[in-house]
């Protein structure tokens, strides 16, 4: 990452580090429970919808921004508690 600019992502990928299974397995099935509500999950469509067709305003890109990077998060924690999960013998 020396020279690169460096993006809330690699932060947290640094912080959550995806790939060592280190969570206990009650932990790792219960954030493998986790997920957005329908009603976000449908505003989330709808906001890749207008970007796709380039009809999303500033304020609505800036909320997508935010969904996408709390979706990234929820994807790495939900990585390592998978991976915790196998390396304990259980499948998710």
């Amino acid at each position: 990452m020396k020279g690169a600019a460096i993006t809330e992502a690699d932060i947290l990928e640094e912080l959550v580090a995806p790939g060592q299974p280190t969570l206990h397995p009650e932990a790792a099935r219960f954030l493998l429970r986790l997920k957005f509500k329908k009603s976000a999950t449908q505003r989330i469509r709808q906001l890749l919808r207008r970007n796709n067709c380039g009809t999303i305003t500033a304020a609505e890109r800036i909320t997508l921004e935010k969904f996408l990077r709390v979706g990234k998060f929820l994807d790495l924690v939900q990585a390592k508690a998978r991976l915790s999960l196998k390396d304990n013998g259980e499948a998710d």
